[in-house]
């Protein structure tokens, strides 16, 4: 087979370039490296920032710039650049350690969730303990921002043994915080009960002979007002300002905020006093025959019922820490309570007669009672110990915490209030006032330098100075909030 000739082409010449014909040397090494001239006239920012990334431009002495092509290093030599060049300018590398107190401070038990390995319910508890990890530690690292600090009233010695009035001290202070210096004269239907919302923002008036009233005291707008037509014993707010309940004699019964029923809990008879535990939503009850109950307010249906054989059960706080209920008793015994156990988990003796009062601080480290001995004691709940000891004119009969862990009590007409009890020895009392009756119960508003008190005429609103947290998370607790914010939380 005779092979067919391969045919081929024939290349065209190449025509010679400009500067390959010129005999200029210089012209020719400029043009290989590539030589813009530029003047020495600064360029706008918008022309610098299109010039390309991967070109580096080095001027010469004449103001000749040259582009030349960036060379990219390999990346084991670029980590170990970075390694030898960041090590001295960042000594502590990574996230800032945060101190294990200020950490518990910020933590509501969601961080303790034990997560099932497996299924759709894991991922979701999985999701939800990561989400409260990360808010605890970003508030508790924010703590720092907080410069608000409590004011406190500091006074000579002849102001001292004068004793400043309420009078005096709304004079003394702006117009918005003399408005919270009031009296409501409510002489009938007394002695009154109160309690305030977790916002600080609305108040619940109860009577023992039936008047009910709820109102936001700082607008002085009222919500409602009935007269329930027999003794009320004790009132609670409950998760939100539109719910509250009430401890009348036939038994417990909820009314949102028009004063409209919506639930009657019968078997709940006899009720003395009442705490509502926010973060489990259950309202805990006490009778005149020594029955702890504990309702889930979301369903109305009884989860636990412990009959302690303690007798008389009227007087009850909460540890706002841990939501362990403390119960006092005839015989000068306090005993901790939860309801996963039938049995109290500590009992403490306190006084040698009967218990009139018992309150915990917002940490839930310390506790003070009252006794019908004319004695005020503070206890540390971590070692059950005696940290202070004092007499009294006569046994105070409600005692109050503020969230600067300040004291009050009442004994008899008078409300007094103490400054640091839980961390040094007290001789006189902060402020004192006299009120028109004799005071059934006081509290501290929260996020306000207030203190409530109701007696046998009515109510008082006092001024308190240093009384109120400074520095308040609004997603937990908002007194500003609308209604959607507050349907979202709900």
């Amino acid at each position: 087979v005779s092979q067919q000739p391969q045919l081929t082409k024939k290349r065209k010449k190449k025509t010679l370039r400009y500067f390959e014909e010129t005999e200029d040397k210089q012209s020719k090494k400029d043009t290989e490296a590539i030589v813009v001239v530029k003047p020495k006239i600064k360029t706008p920012k918008r022309l610098d920032r299109r010039k390309p990334r991967n070109l580096t431009e080095k001027p010469d002495k004449d103001g000749v710039v040259i582009v030349r092509p960036k060379m990219k290093a390999p990346k084991q030599n670029l980590e170990r650049w970075k390694r030898r060049n960041f090590r001295d300018s960042d000594p502590y590398p990574g996230e800032a350690p945060i101190p294990k107190d200020r950490l518990d401070r910020y933590g509501h038990g969601a961080q303790k969730i034990k997560v099932p390995k497996r299924g759709l319910r894991g991922e979701r508890l999985q999701q939800v303990k990561s989400r409260s990890i990360f808010a605890q530690k970003q508030a508790a690292r924010a703590e720092r921002l907080h410069d608000d600090e409590a004011g406190f009233l500091e006074l000579d010695e002849a102001e001292k043994e004068a004793r400043l009035s309420q009078t005096e001290i709304a004079a003394a202070v702006d117009v918005t915080s003399a408005t919270k210096y009031f009296e409501l004269q409510l002489s009938q239907f007394g002695p009154y009960g109160i309690n305030y919302t977790r916002n600080g923002r609305h108040l619940l008036l109860g009577g023992q002979k039936g008047h009910v009233a709820a109102f936001d005291w700082q607008t002085k707008r009222l919500h409602c007002e009935f007269n329930a037509m027999e003794t009320i014993h004790d009132v609670r707010w409950l998760h939100q300002e539109t719910l509250f309940a009430t401890a009348q004699k036939s038994g417990v019964y909820i009314y949102d905020n028009q004063g409209i029923e919506l639930h009657a809990l019968t078997g709940l008879d006899s009720v003395l006093s009442m705490e509502f535990l926010p973060h489990h939503f259950l309202l805990c009850t006490a009778n005149s025959k020594g029955f702890l109950a504990y309702t889930d307010v979301t369903m109305g249906v009884k989860v636990a019922g412990i009959c302690t054989g303690l007798g008389r059960l009227d007087v009850m706080c909460q540890n706002p820490s841990n939501a362990i209920v403390h119960l006092g008793h005839g015989w000068g015994t306090v005993t901790l309570w939860s309801p996963n156990v039938k049995e109290p988990l500590v009992k403490m003796l306190c006084h040698k007669s009967s218990v009139r009062s018992v309150a915990v601080d917002p940490t839930g480290m310390y506790m003070a009672t009252s006794g019908v001995d004319r004695k005020l004691k503070v206890w540390d709940l971590r070692t059950y110990k005696t940290l202070a000891n004092y007499q009294l004119s006569m046994g105070a009969g409600s005692l109050a915490f503020s969230q600067t862990g300040m004291l009050a009590s009442a004994t008899g007409s008078i409300v007094q209030t103490y400054k640091d009890v839980c961390r040094e020895a007290i001789v006189t009392p902060y402020l004192s006032h006299l009120c028109r009756g004799t005071v059934r119960e006081v509290q501290f508003c929260p996020f306000e330098d207030v203190l409530g008190a109701g007696h046998k005429s009515g109510f008082s609103s006092l001024i308190i100075p240093g009384a109120g947290e400074a520095n308040m998370d609004a997603v937990e607790v908002n007194p500003m909030a609308t209604k959607k914010q507050r349907q979202h939380a709900e």
